[in-house]
């Protein structure tokens, strides 16, 4: 990697963090990645612009909209520790409802499959029945 001082392109900066350019731009137009400014009219990116990028992700990965992720940059800025810790038990809670949703319709699907592979081939097939109605 470059040295910060000399810094990276958008380019290099993009493939560095593991992400397009276009995801880059996007980030700044979201106001979640700062665009540096330069007396040579090249922008500039350092260390701290591709730890963004990757926390952006890493957020993400975990369940974190670019609203929210937005929220926890600029909690962080603040120190606001503890609203941040609150958004993020609100996740788990997010994510553990939508497990136990996700686990019904499993089970929904589970039975459509064992009706249809009970039925006899005069019987319509249940899951085609089931998304028709």
């Amino acid at each position: 990697m470059e040295k910060e001082s000399s810094g990276l392109s958008i380019g290099k900066l993009a493939k560095e963090a593991g992400v397009g350019v276009e995801t880059v731009r996007y980030y700044q137009r979201r106001g979640l990645l700062d665009t540096p400014s330069d007396a040579s009219g090249m922008r500039r990116y350092g260390g701290s612009h591709i730890d963004r990028l990757r926390f952006i992700k890493r957020a993400q990965n975990v369940g974190f909209t670019l609203e929210e992720i937005a929220e926890l940059l600029s909690l962080n800025d603040s120190r606001d520790h503890q609203t941040a810790r609150e958004l993020a038990s609100e996740k788990i809670a997010d994510i553990e409802e939508r497990i136990v949703r996700l686990g019904k319709m499993a089970d929904a699907l589970r039975q459509l499959v064992h009706r249809c592979e009970c039925g006899g081939k005069e019987m319509p097939c249940p899951i085609i029945r089931m998304t028709l109605e």
